[in-house]
């Protein structure tokens, strides 16, 4: 039996009585189920008329519009995420090239005054905002998935575990952190970093929602959706098959139907806009989008929220976690680095930074220059450090063509964003650093590279 309510047949010429010659209308209303509960409705009506010409009763169908809004409301929401993902990736190359220019220039300042110096707390200060200033980009490039990323399989407990003991203090002694992981976990393939930096956001989000205080759940567990069991129960079409779920709940305020229905859009926020971007759950949206799974969020006023997201499941790898770089390894070396970039000001202090940290440096501004500068040298070059991004021929074809005549030769890629195919460095073996990077990371990830860190590529 419908749950629609029963409507009188003179309620038509009244709600709507711009009827058509022929007596017939369309229009869209709102109806009443059986429950109370209000639905958009689709109302086809037709007058029934008799010999004469008198209308005896209307022939109306009601077409129930839930799950068509619903759709249309998902569309929408990817649309609106790709328009600002396309924006923030159509600056973010130039501006992270800046902010490369910007940090740089202040390691070196740093690293050439005393910490008693007035001049090095200037520095120091124009370190912190150029910190900041990239971690809004990196935010603006995840939800509009246009970040690189690296992919591995791992296991979510492992990036579970390596949070708590970072979000114990970040949540305060006034809200109890309580993990459930499910043994023997299904494996996802994503990249370390970001899920990092989901697990952090939600996180952070649930403390907003607990002023007073409260308990902060993060659940793991397998789940094998069947064919059309997700889309009935909430509303996202998730293909079946086997999924791991991570759950992330709090005891906090809740959230209203119209909070919920605008929570992962980019900017909105229900905080005041010096406390908060608005970004926080759009980044964690595009992540999840950008990883192959599916977000959604239960929640009421009153009754705290609870964040759930399904990643395909993979087969677990046993070391899971990802290889980190030890800081106190040394950073030094007397090998051959060929370095392209086709911004002047970055690849002068990429190429200050190599070259302090002893190593011989062949600087191109392009890759034809680089090409040529490889021959010239006979090939004899250890790494190469290249931007994704260049005119005429980008950092993957050029890495294809040194390789192909001189394939000892190891690659870390820079870039801050890359168009059409992201490349996938788990995969390739191509180790990659995000712009805008330090000092530090380059030395490192160059040392690491070339202590055999990634392995040697086909």
């Amino acid at each position: 039996m419908s749950d629609l309510s029963p409507a009188s047949p003179n309620e038509f010429p009244r709600m709507n009585p711009m009827f058509d010659e022929r007596g017939h209308q369309i229009w869209e209303t709102e109806r009443l189920r059986r429950n109370g509960g209000v639905f958009p409705a689709l109302i086809d009506a037709t007058a029934v008329k008799d010999a004469e010409g008198k209308v005896v009763c209307y022939a109306v169908n009601v077409q129930d519009l839930t799950e068509r809004r619903r759709a249309e409301e998902q569309v929408r929401q990817a649309q609106k995420m790709e328009a600002v993902g396309r924006l923030a990736g159509g600056v973010a190359h130039d501006f992270n090239n800046m902010m490369m220019i910007i940090m740089g220039f202040s390691d070196f300042l740093l690293t050439t005054l005393e910490q008693d110096d007035p001049r090095w707390a200037d520095a120091d200060e124009i370190r912190k905002a150029a910190d900041r200033a990239m971690h809004l980009t990196r935010q603006l490039l995840g939800f509009g998935r246009q970040q690189l990323v690296a992919r591995h399989v791992l296991s979510l407990n492992e990036v579970v575990s390596g949070m708590e003991r970072m979000l114990r203090p970040l949540l305060g002694e006034n809200i109890r952190l309580v993990t459930a992981l499910s043994v023997g976990l299904g494996g996802v393939e994503a990249d370390y970093g970001q899920l990092e930096q989901v697990v952090m956001n939600l996180a952070l989000n649930a403390r907003d929602a607990m002023r007073s205080g409260g308990r902060l759940t993060i659940e793991t567990m397998d789940v094998d959706l069947p064919e059309g069991h997700a889309y009935r129960h909430i509303g996202i079409d998730i293909p079946a098959g086997p999924y791991v779920m991570l759950v992330v709940s709090d005891t906090g305020h809740g959230m209203t139907p119209e909070v919920k229905a605008r929570l992962f859009e980019p900017f909105f926020t229900t905080k005041p806009t010096t406390q908060n971007t608005g970004l926080g759950l759009a980044t964690v949206y595009g992540i999840v989008v950008q990883s192959g799974g599916y977000i959604w969020v239960d929640s009421q006023p009153g009754k705290g929220s609870a964040f759930k997201i399904c990643l395909p499941r993979v087969d677990a790898e046993e070391d899971s976690a990802p290889p980190r770089l030890d800081t106190t390894e040394p950073t030094r070396g007397s090998e051959t680095i060929l370095l392209v970039e086709d911004e002047p000001t970055v690849r002068s202090v990429a190429c200050r930074v190599l070259l302090n940290q002893g190593y011989f440096v062949l600087a191109a501004c392009s890759a034809e220059e680089a090409v040529a500068l490889a021959e010239r040298v006979g090939g004899a070059v250890d790494l190469v450090l290249t931007d994704v991004i260049m005119p005429d021929m980008g950092g993957p074809e050029l890495v294809e063509r040194l390789l192909g005549r001189w394939p000892g030769m190891k690659v870390v890629y820079m870039s801050g964003y890359a168009e059409g195919d992201k490349l996938d460095v788990g995969e390739t073996g191509r180790s990659f650093l995000q712009k805008p990077f330090s000092s530090e990371s380059l030395s490192l990830a160059v040392r690491e590279v070339l202590d055999a860190g990634a392995k040697p590529i086909d």
